[in-house]
């Protein structure tokens, strides 16, 4: 992320009157669409999105409609990033709170950078979004430059590039450490649960 992004100013985010308000699943397609030109960006969020479902839905044994805040949280955590990168998150934040969005949604995409926003974690949907985000995209990085893609791919090879600084190098290893050290699940079992539930998502 850049060093320009200012900090949030703020830990609270949207009118807790509002649980429950979500958009549908076109109308967030259609609000990355209207706000993100970058394929490969768009990819990333979708990527995201669809680890985070699979999360809610897998480990946390989340009903349908709570994976769907988790889905929602994923793809538009980034949607202000192409043409507003110094002011990412803000501005997807105050889109959401004028929709009058579920305010644990908001949060959730406000926590997604604590280094940069200024906003720690706390919920379990918080801590997921902020180790899938560099975690999704360092995988996907890796994947681009094997021939197979996500084929053969495994958690070996993905710790292994890691370790090498020169790789993906905007990819804040930091961050990846920082945030698997918040929650209970191993890096390991971490990097082979994004494998399997992003190599399909287009």
């Amino acid at each position: 992320m850049a060093d320009a992004i200012q900090p949030l100013g703020r830990t609270t985010f949207g009118d807790p009157a509002n649980a429950g308000t979500v958009l549908s699943e076109k109308e967030a397609l259609d609000l990355l669409n209207s706000w993100v030109e970058n394929e490969r960006l768009r990819l990333h969020m979708k990527q995201v999105a669809a680890v985070m479902k699979a999360w809610a839905l897998e480990r946390e044994h989340l009903p349908e409609e709570e994976a769907h805040k988790w889905w929602l949280a994923g793809l538009l955590h980034d949607a202000d990033w192409e043409k507003h990168p110094t002011e990412h998150c803000r501005m997807i934040v105050e889109e959401l709170e004028r929709r009058k969005i579920d305010s644990s949604i908001i949060r959730c995409i406000a926590s997604h950078g604590p280094k940069h926003f200024g906003v720690e974690p706390e919920s379990k949907m918080d801590h997921m979004i902020y180790v899938f985000d560099e975690l999704s995209g360092f995988i996907h990085a890796a994947a681009l430059v094997r021939p197979a893609r996500y084929d053969g791919m495994d958690v070996k090879s993905i710790q292994k590039k890691l370790k090498t600084p020169s790789f993906a190098a905007q990819v804040s290893r930091d961050d990846i450490n920082d945030a698997i050290a918040r929650i209970s699940s191993p890096l390991e079992e971490t990097i082979d649960f994004v494998i399997q539930h992003q190599r399909d998502v287009a």
